[in-house]
């Protein structure tokens, strides 16, 4: 269906959870949706290095957003998951405590959670003992909570996105935002790459939210401090070291140190957290020698020895107590959410549907569309039985051609997946979508393998095949702008 010349334009300055959620959501409408995001990927920078946890929403202090939206948006995450076949496990969770003092910080929690209607209940020690055999020796008492989830932030998004450009979303990926006019009613968002008109602009752009901030308002209304937490990976052989999320009691810095078991086997030890004065999101000694000092508080028995992979993500740390979401002093058409770090994931889906219902649509008729496209992830080969397998091999025999044993994908899942309507161009968006060289090889046998097919459906050189957004997989040199 063609767009009339008065269509509505929408631009969301940001594709990480929050920014997806956003054009899936305004992509019901019959708007015309840009989305532009400065990676090569959407949900690749904040929203690829977290701890994957829909939080059942006890933690967030009273009478905040972050309080209103982490309950709504974990209570909508089970219905979104299931419409898109995205994986979601109700794992529940543990906050354990430590001494006295401890227990009556659980206390607090409990009566905030229970007042806001998420179930919880309170374990002894030899009752946690039973659930969790690995918990260290100081731990006195623990709060169960079951609704607590998981899911892969990444493949949330991209799900999210597929659906979206199916539905006439614009994606611009690899352009950064230089700078905003105002144009009368209507903005002009110029990036390094063109030029936007827009008559709402959303800045969801996570880290660098408060620089487009600043591009339009006379004073700022939000800053933005980059904080990092680092973590460990253990291999699926490690994968009964701990069964639940578990919490130490969370303190000013955040929920502290945690096990989390993921959605696809292996357990995540992390984060700690590091205030920086600039972006950083490389791994340090110091960081990773802080995370296993604090994990002794909480397990014992930890394998160290099945660590396949470290890494570091960087949260919006901002200088507000809560999220910000609200429209520009100047406009009610430019809106902000600035400060969104954790409930972050598990607060995503409501907070897109707050920007519309409550910032939105009463200043705007959208009319919904007519004809809208679903789209639904296609189950990967590895979780289907064994007659669901001869079925997809006999109708296609490179499902049946194995190029990452670690993880069990296909060379057609590989091909499937450059393909889609936002389809993978470089290495590592591919290890995001389907998990090649994610196993205890970390791509030592696979990644050529991906490499060449690459090189096969995009017609180029194996020697042009990007590993990521900087690099080329075969010379490690970086691209040229």
């Amino acid at each position: 269906m063609m767009k009339g010349r008065n269509t509505m334009k929408i631009v969301i300055i940001g594709g990480g959870i929050i920014g997806c959620f956003l054009a899936h959501d305004l992509s019901r409408y019959d708007v015309d949706i840009t989305l532009i995001e400065r990676e090569s990927d959407v949900c690749d920078e904040v929203s690829s290095a977290n701890s994957a946890i829909i939080h059942a929403g006890y933690d967030p202090e009273e009478h905040t957003l972050k309080a209103l939206l982490n309950k709504k948006g974990a209570d909508m995450y089970p219905a979104i998951c299931e419409q898109l076949n995205v994986d979601y496990k109700r794992i529940g969770a543990y906050v354990v405590a430590a001494g006295e003092e401890e227990e009556e910080t659980l206390s607090i929690l409990y009566e905030r959670g229970t007042k806001r209607g998420i179930h919880m209940e309170w374990l002894t020690r030899d009752e946690l003992l039973e659930k969790e055999p690995n918990i260290s020796a100081q731990i006195t008492k623990a709060l169960s909570v079951p609704d607590t989830a998981i899911i892969t932030p990444w493949e949330m998004g991209l799900t999210l996105i597929q659906e979206a450009v199916c539905n006439g979303l614009s994606l611009k990926l690899e352009e950064n935002v230089v700078d905003i006019k105002r144009n009368g009613k209507q903005f002009h968002v110029i990036t390094d790459k063109a030029h936007y008109d827009a008559d709402i602009v959303i800045n969801a752009a996570g880290l660098g939210s408060a620089k487009i901030m600043n591009m339009i308002e006379d004073t700022s209304l939000f800053d933005i401090t980059p904080k990092r937490g680092q973590y460990f990976i253990l291999s699926k052989h490690a994968t009964d070291f701990v069964k639940h999320v578990l919490y130490p009691v969370p303190g000013k810095a955040g929920k502290g140190v945690l096990c989390v078991p993921t959605c696809h086997g292996n357990i995540l030890l992390g984060p700690n957290s590091e205030i920086l004065e600039e972006q950083d999101n490389g791994t340090s000694a110091q960081g990773l020698k802080e995370v296993r000092e604090k994990l002794q508080k909480t397990v014992t028995n930890i394998p160290y020895g099945e660590i396949i992979h470290s890494y570091a993500g960087l949260r919006p740390c901002g200088n507000h107590n809560d999220f910000f979401i609200q429209a520009s002093p100047i406009s009610q058409n430019f809106i902000h959410l600035g400060c969104i770090d954790s409930p972050g994931l598990a607060s995503a889906p409501a907070i897109s549907a707050y920007v519309i219902e409550q910032l939105i649509l009463p200043q705007h008729v959208l009319k919904q569309k007519e004809l809208y496209r679903h789209y639904k992830r296609i189950t990967p080969m590895k979780d289907l039985s064994s007659q669901q397998k001869a079925e997809r091999i006999k109708k296609q025999s490179a499902f049946g051609h194995i190029i990452c044993r670690c993880e069990n994908i296909s060379e057609q899942e590989v091909v499937d997946c450059i393909h889609e309507p936002c389809g993978a161009r470089t290495i590592k968006e591919i290890k995001k979508r389907i998990r090649p060289g994610m196993g205890k090889c970390q791509g030592g046998f696979c990644e050529i393998e991906v490499a060449k097919i690459l090189a096969r459906e995009l017609h180029i050189p194996l020697a042009e095949v990007r590993y990521d957004k900087t690099s080329y997989f075969m010379t490690n040199k970086g691209v040229s702008k």
